[in-house]
């Protein structure tokens, strides 16, 4: 068993700037996705029109889902990446707050932090380490 995909409702307007975000941030590539009753995205780790490949964010268009002040459990979603100079380099640009944790005992760095609808994102990098 495996995690297929992670799915975010939200209105227009807000799926576009996370689409983007995604895209940029993660280098995912915008690619196939069947004909549904409501709009969205299909993001790709790889730029495919290939049908069978499998999309790792979908994005769908919904009135019906909005931001929530109410407490809830799901906290972060993670991705295995390489890349984490990259990555800082690139959250930096963007202005987007971080926090780096080590786990030295099985050399891995850990990058948190949110998209700009407020989803927590975590970023794992094996064997790779912040310079001095």
């Amino acid at each position: 068993m495996h995690i297929d995909h992670i799915n975010i409702s939200a209105p227009k307007a807000v799926l576009d700037i996370e689409k983007d975000f995604f895209c940029e941030v993660f280098q995912l590539t915008v690619g196939y996705r069947p004909k549904f009753s409501r709009n969205g995205y299909w993001l790709y780790a790889s730029q495919t029109d290939n049908k069978d490949s499998c999309a790792l964010v979908h994005l769908t268009e919904s009135d019906e889902h909005s931001a929530s002040p109410v407490k809830h459990y799901l906290d972060h979603i993670a991705f295995q990446l390489t890349g984490l100079a990259r990555l800082l380099a690139k959250l930096d640009e963007l202005g987007i707050i971080y926090r780096t944790e080590s786990l030295p005992d099985i050399g891995m760095t850990q990058v948190f932090f949110k998209s700009p609808a407020g989803i927590g994102l975590e970023a794992n990098f094996l064997n790779e380490t912040i310079s001095p």
